[in-house]
């Protein structure tokens, strides 16, 4: 998926288990690789750091550690 526009990019407040749609788009994008990340497939996430991240691979580099 191509990289969406701004008016596409959600920007969303990241919970235990589910988040919030601060505002409405389509996707928000990977912190680690850049990648845009459709809502609808978005599972991987930091709660502390508030950031989004493409699949299980991504999410272990943002958080410092190694698959």
């Amino acid at each position: 998926m191509a990289r969406p526009s701004s008016s596409d990019t959600a920007t969303l407040h990241y919970g235990d288990g589910e988040f919030a749609v601060l505002k409405p788009g389509r996707a928000v994008i990977c912190a680690v690789s850049g990648k845009s990340i459709p809502l609808e497939t978005l599972r991987y996430w930091s709660v502390s750091r508030q950031e989004a991240y493409a699949g299980p691979t991504e999410a272990f580099q943002g958080l410092g550690q190694r698959p």
